[in-house]
């Protein structure tokens, strides 16, 4: 299993989540091994994701429901307020696409940028300069 989150993590884990929509419900079915195969590969493309349970119909407490969960993911709960349920877990190749990805566009947008300034600028210079010897 993975390391315990400190509560600072859990807190901005907290904070992030409030904008996410609920991805699947649990129902009277309880946790099926679909569910779980589902929230697998929900949580290896976005790391933190959001569950509801029906608390009408569910056969468990949404608490003893996500830690089956957690347990079966092998992912960490976050937070359990109410039928709302936040689960959290880190996915390396992930992360590294977005370093990469962050790096590429950081690399972009630099290059060049202060050759093509200072060009812009000797030739705006020399233009005003032929001008002004025309005179």
């Amino acid at each position: 299993m993975t390391e315990k989150m400190t509560s600072k993590r859990r807190a901005e884990l907290r904070g992030q989540a409030n904008s996410l929509e609920p991805l699947f419900q649990v129902g009277k079915g309880g946790v099926s091994q679909a569910l779980v195969d589902q929230t697998a590969d929900a949580l290896r493309v976005h790391e933190l994701i959001k569950l509801k349970v029906l608390l009408e119909s569910a056969p468990d407490t949404p608490r003893n429901i996500a830690e089956e969960i957690a347990e079966r993911t092998g992912s960490q709960v976050v937070q359990v307020i109410g039928g709302a349920m936040i689960f959290y877990k880190e996915n390396p190749e992930l992360r590294e696409k977005e370093a990469q990805k962050k790096k590429a566009e950081k690399k972009a947008k630099s290059t060049g940028k202060g050759a093509k300034d200072f060009s812009k600028k000797f030739k705006a210079y020399k233009k005003s300069e032929n001008n002004y010897n025309k005179r």
